[in-house]
């Protein structure tokens, strides 16, 4: 594997790369990296593809714009095409995970010729709403802590989690996958653990004495010593940046999936629970309220199907959280062979 930078829309895109044979483009989610892929990487590459796992802009190696306007969708999909461009190719298969998976899902639907195949972890596509997703989340969670709204303003979530990185990593990779779910959905009374509308993002998380078996310690500080060289300013304008998605993507309003298609999420992914948590009673229950049998994220994608002319594959893994081809490795991979292996 070698990690080289390469051509994105106007600026260099770092990139681990592995194998040979038609390309596979992996895009991370907040707050990871290219390193997030490291058990898809070896393995995609050795079913014949080459496989280029990117830093988005703003993170690890790749270049870090200042302007919130920088880290625009039109912006970040722009990138993987010159990226797919600069590595000789005129087209890809696409997989993303977290903030990656709307990455993916929207170059596949500005860019139909130049994506083959998509997939994505965590996120259904949803095109575009009757507004912007940060003046929904205004609404749903009014009176209530709402991480995205939090990260709104700039500076302050920066300056939190740039003050003790490893602990503000450790704390939001641990509440959010399987085991932290569980807690948190065992101790939703508990007022220990609910935030209110002034609280920050690091508070009422659960804190463990050991690390879950998904991640190590010599993980752990990869993560930690790629942000001590970005800094959080990049990875955070991304949630900044949704209103100038939706005034500028207007073209999502009606753009479906073409492509052939997957979702891999798990069963105790937070994002499925968005709604919930906006909806339950008290101020104070935060975003991370517990998993139930109404999942946004399965509603999204069984009341949309309007959104995807051929999704082949929908998968749901028990017991996971958040970071899914991380927590469940294995069965992340069979579920890309057997994908790849219906085109």
């Amino acid at each position: 594997m070698e990690y080289k930078h390469l051509n994105g829309h106007g600026l260099k895109i770092g990139a681990a790369i592995e194998g040979e044979g038609p390309l596979i483009v992996l895009v991370h989610g907040w707050p990871e990296s290219w390193y997030s892929w490291r058990h898809q990487i070896p393995f995609l590459s050795s079913l014949g593809y080459k496989v280029a796992a990117i830093d988005v802009r703003g993170y690890g190696k790749s270049d870090k714009p200042y302007e919130v306007a920088e880290y625009s969708m039109k912006n970040l999909t722009s990138d993987v095409i010159s990226v797919i461009e600069d590595l000789g190719y005129s087209d890809a298969i696409l997989f993303g995970h977290d903030w990656g998976a709307p990455i993916v899902w929207n170059t596949a639907a500005l860019h139909p010729n130049k994506i083959s195949a998509v997939g994505a972890l965590s996120v259904p596509y949803s095109g575009r709403g009757p507004m912007s997703s940060i003046e929904l989340w205004k609404i749903l969670y009014k009176g209530k802590f709402f991480y995205q709204l939090y990260f709104q303003e700039e500076g302050v979530a920066e300056e939190e989690f740039e003050k003790d990185l490893k602990k503000a990593l450790e704390l939001t990779y641990f509440s959010s996958d399987g085991r932290g779910m569980s807690f948190l959905s065992e101790n939703a009374d508990n007022p220990k653990y609910q935030k209110n509308v002034n609280s920050k993002f690091l508070d009422c998380l659960p804190q463990f004495d050991e690390y879950p078996g998904w991640i190590n310690t010599e993980d752990l500080m990869f993560f930690v010593k790629e942000f001590e060289n970005s800094g959080m300013r990049g990875p955070l304008n991304r949630y900044r940046a949704q209103t100038i998605d939706y005034d500028e993507l207007v073209e999502l309003e009606t753009a479906k999936i073409t492509q052939p298609s997957c979702f891999i999420s798990g069963t105790l992914d937070p994002v499925a629970f968005f709604l919930k948590n906006a909806s339950s009673d008290g101020a104070g229950k935060g975003a991370f309220h517990g998993p139930s049998a109404d999942s946004m994220t399965k509603e999204m994608i069984e009341n949309r199907s309007d959104l995807y002319d051929d999704l082949r594959i929908v998968k749901f893994i028990d017991g996971i959280g958040h970071w899914t081809q991380q927590e469940a490795p294995d069965e992340v991979n069979e579920n890309f062979k057997k994908f790849l292996n219906s085109l």
